[in-house]
């Protein structure tokens, strides 16, 4: 048992599942034209970002500092956009430590959801990053000081999470194809659902360190409504690795700063 997490973790990630999947139900949500609806984040995930804080409150850091729940608290600055809103910021003692993005989707739209989801996930950590080498996150600096923060380092890179909850259903696990008019795909899309797509994606993006952590959670709406199952194809992928590694960040930010 990691003594980085709290003793009854794995019940509170089990809590927040059950909680996605009865706020679904209870706001009786429907999906759009094209499924674009059925992809949520914000107030469906709220349990998950309940637990950010829960980590980061077990870590010893400040209620204060661990900004969920309220948008205009969790805007960043991009570089090749002027803001962005996170579903959970961390500023330690003026650093910005961590940063979440936290998504779900339930179908049936898989295919153009993914597609948009790829998108947004690779172009929001390209905007991140561009705007962390730029200083954006030095808060209240001068231009002054910002010249001195150009010129040497004296920061720890942030936490980037990423945290993706999918509805484990025919629809999602069923092969799918690929078309390839021109171009060979690779060849582990061959054959491969919708969910090892996402598989796929969310070991990528931290592998390439665009995030420095990612989460995948499969749910199917009877369980998880009922008793919050869930299940995760990797351990590098499963809620543990991921608050594990978020953790981390946490007390090593305490001990830089």
């Amino acid at each position: 048992m990691s003594k980085l997490l709290p003793p009854n973790f794995d019940d509170l990630v089990s809590d927040a599942v059950k909680q996605f999947w009865t706020g679904r139900i209870s706001k009786a949500i429907t999906s759009q034209a094209g499924g674009r609806g059925s992809v949520i984040a914000g107030k469906n995930l709220d349990a998950f970002a309940n637990l950010i804080l829960l980590v980061g409150l077990y870590c010893g850091i400040e209620e204060t500092d661990i900004l969920v729940g309220s948008k205009a608290k969790q805007v960043l600055p991009g570089y090749f956009r002027a803001t962005k809103e996170w579903d959970a910021v961390v500023v330690y003692k003026n650093k910005l430590v961590a940063a979440f993005e936290l998504k779900s989707q339930v179908g049936p739209s898989f295919g153009n959801n993914l597609n948009n989801r790829s998108e947004e996930v690779l172009g929001s950590a390209t905007d991140f990053w561009t705007a962390h080498r730029e200083n954006a996150f030095s808060l209240s600096a001068s231009d002054a000081e910002l010249e001195v923060l150009a010129s040497e380092t004296n920061t720890k890179p942030p936490f980037l999470g990423f945290l993706m909850l999918l509805e484990e259903c025919k629809a999602s696990t069923v092969k799918v194809g690929v078309k390839e008019p021109h171009f060979r795909v690779f060849p582990e899309f061959i054959g491969a659902s919708y969910a090892q797509r996402y598989e796929i994606l969310l070991d990528r993006i931290v592998r390439e360190k665009l995030y420095s952590s990612s989460c995948f959670l499969l749910s199917d709406r009877v369980g998880g409504s009922s008793n919050g199952n869930f299940a995760t194809p990797k351990a590098t992928l499963s809620p543990r690795s991921f608050f594990a590694d978020f953790a981390a960040a946490l007390l090593s930010a305490k001990e830089a700063y």
